[in-house]
């Protein structure tokens, strides 16, 4: 079993880190001992999960669709921390459902600007910063989702860019090997959080059924997240579904 107190004093960079998934994920590296960048469009939530830590942890309001914001990002970690051990690609976004025959295409391409071309400034800048440092090498965790394998109804936008962060991870896997860099995806399903608690409400099934769905504890990823930064580096989890051990993925309907 990996210790996860191991990488104590490593760095971490995490998108979307002020709310959700991204925030569970930030404050469980930060409880283990990790330095974190917390990373988000909005200043005020990175500020109050960063403020719990003192010096441990940085605040960096970013835009990860302005590939300038996201080399912003890794600069200002490594002025701070003096490397960059792990990046968790975690911010996404996803639209209303709707038809896709009535999707606007600049909605489209937005999904497509954070999901795909967010985690993609992210892993570039993760393999510009850490094959130039001493020791060389880190990991890279993206979030792809549960959508990666199955859609919903009328979620195209974000399935087919979740089905892209799946051919990221596995190009980006490849490409890491000659400079130790490890990458990985994280496939959530049904974690609580504001932008899950439609679930609880019932949502469209493939079936045209609406269903209520169940979830599980948000804190749950945070420590997927920490058990899968915690292996050393000549060890990966390619892969990690991580979900509500009853929502309708495995099965039919």
């Amino acid at each position: 079993m990996a210790d996860t107190h191991a990488a104590a004093g490593q760095v971490a960079i995490v998108t979307g880190g002020g709310t959700g998934i991204g925030r569970a994920a930030a404050l469980a590296l930060l409880k283990a001992g990790w330095r974190v960048a917390v990373a988000g469009r909005r200043a005020e939530p990175l500020q109050e999960v960063a403020g719990q830590f003192g010096e441990r942890a940085l605040a960096v309001p970013t835009d990860i669709t302005n590939p300038d914001s996201v080399r912003a990002l890794f600069d200002a970690t490594v002025q701070a921390f003096g490397r960059v051990d792990l990046v968790f690609n975690n911010a996404g976004t996803g639209l209303p459902v709707q038809p896709l025959e009535d999707m606007n295409p600049a909605d489209w391409q937005r999904v497509v600007n954070t999901n795909l071309s967010g985690v993609f400034y992210g892993i570039q800048n993760a393999f510009r910063v850490m094959k130039a440092q001493s020791p060389m090498g880190g990991r890279i965790i993206n979030n792809g989702s549960i959508s990666a394998h199955a859609p919903r109804p009328h979620s195209i936008a974000y399935t087919a860019t979740k089905h892209a962060v799946t051919g990221l991870t596995k190009t980006a896997a490849l490409d890491g090997r000659r400079y130790d860099i490890a990458v990985g995806q994280i496939d959530i399903g049904n974690a609580m959080t504001d932008l899950a608690a439609r679930m609880a409400k019932g949502v469209p099934q493939a079936n045209g059924e609406i269903a209520v769905e169940p979830l599980m504890d948000v804190d749950i990823v945070g420590q997927s997240i920490l058990y899968m930064a915690s292996l050393p580096l000549e060890a990966n989890v390619l892969f990690h579904t991580v979900m509500a051990t009853k929502m309708p993925f495995v099965g039919r309907g």
